[in-house]
């Protein structure tokens, strides 16, 4: 009979391993309970206000559903015009690379690198090198059969998403119970007590990262806006709402910025300005938006924050990055409960609790 006191331990090493194996499946689940666990609450107000559990959650799942679609129907036609733009730019982009890059490049290198364009010698350059070209050719298959099956699986999770958004909302309450009748009764108050602090912490959390997204999206817009990128708004807009994951709102704000700005300018100063402008986003985002929006909210010290993400990211890819701050702010909460035990038990030798951290002796 294993002790009572490893039961936990492995029952939370058992949950982490299936997370880890059935991370491939998560993404859809994960999504629709952490829609679930935001409507919820609107469910709970239109019940006690007389309406039936179904009508509640049918009248909240609309509400979602309507503003869905209404982002959509704004965010697609401008990013239908956008397209547009950038394919009608497509051949002030080759002049570009033609009349300024290529030279830049040549005169760097001491090479005249116009024959890369010559189909005679590409022709020449094939023909010596065949084999390779046909490896990459399948290997570059081989991407493109797993980029489909990645098409796929992103067309079912999407269409699994609002389903699943409307069971779990339907059976929050049953789920929750259950739960709950599970834990052990002594332990009952104390666990109730931890999910309801770890709730607090997550909803802070959720409402800091939003303050982050929406942040970061004004500072790229205004920016590209004042380097004067036409469509500096919607790229500053789009950068702001993927950045809640690490960098990744950078990385395809600056991409999408200098294909712009390529297309409408075609020099190099605009593209030192679009640079700027990212870079000091980033600095601000790291510097002062995450660790006081979010790390201070979930009381997570800075440097926890960074290794929390890159932990997660380490152990579960990309699911662990989106995971990982309410993770570690959920594992703080349990931290603080067991450090306060420690303080008040035979182990740490006081029954008071520990006076402030002397500070450093000058030497």
């Amino acid at each position: 009979m294993i002790a009572l006191k490893w039961q936990l331990p492995l029952i939370l090493l058992a949950l982490a391993l299936a997370l880890w194996l059935l991370s491939p499946i998560l993404p859809p689940f994960i999504a629709a309970l952490l829609l679930a666990w935001l409507g919820n609450p609107w469910v709970e107000r239109l019940v006690r206000a007389g309406r039936s559990r179904n009508t509640a959650v049918l009248l909240v799942f609309t509400l979602i559903a309507l503003l869905s679609v209404l982002m959509l129907l704004v965010l697609l036609p401008l990013l239908w015009q956008q397209l547009i733009s950038l394919l009608n730019g497509l051949p002030g982009l080759a002049a570009w690379v033609q009349d300024h890059a290529l030279p830049w490049v040549a005169d760097k290198l001491n090479k005249d690198v116009a024959d890369l364009l010559d189909p005679g010698s590409a022709t020449q350059a094939l023909q010596k090198h065949w084999q390779e070209v046909g490896s990459f050719a399948t290997w570059m298959l081989g991407k493109a059969g797993k980029s489909s099956m990645a098409v796929v699986l992103f067309l079912s999770n999407l269409v699994l998403l609002p389903i699943l958004s409307y069971y779990f909302l339907r059976d929050w309450h049953r789920m929750v119970g259950g739960i709950r009748r599970m834990i052990p009764r002594v332990h009952e108050a104390k666990t109730v007590q931890l999910a309801g602090e770890a709730d607090d912490v997550l909803g802070a959390f959720l409402r800091g990262q939003m303050l982050v997204m929406v942040s970061l999206g004004a500072i790229y817009a205004i920016g590209l806006w004042l380097v004067g990128l036409k469509s500096g708004l919607l790229i500053g807009f789009i950068a702001g709402m993927v950045s809640f994951v690490p960098y990744l709102g950078a990385l395809v704000g600056i991409i999408a910025a200098v294909i712009a700005t390529l297309i409408q300018y075609g020099d190099i100063n605009h593209l030192i300005w679009v640079a700027l402008v990212f870079i000091l986003g980033q600095l601000i985002e790291s510097y002062v938006l995450t660790p006081k929006l979010v790390g201070d909210r979930i009381g997570l010290h800075p440097v926890a924050v960074i290794f929390a993400i890159m932990a997660g990211g380490q152990l579960f890819g990309f699911i662990g990055v989106l995971l990982a701050l309410p993770a570690a702010a959920v594992l703080n909460v349990l931290f603080q409960h067991g450090m306060a035990r420690y303080y008040q038990s035979r182990v740490y030798g006081a029954t008071a609790s520990p006076g402030p951290v002397p500070e450093r002796p000058d030497v």
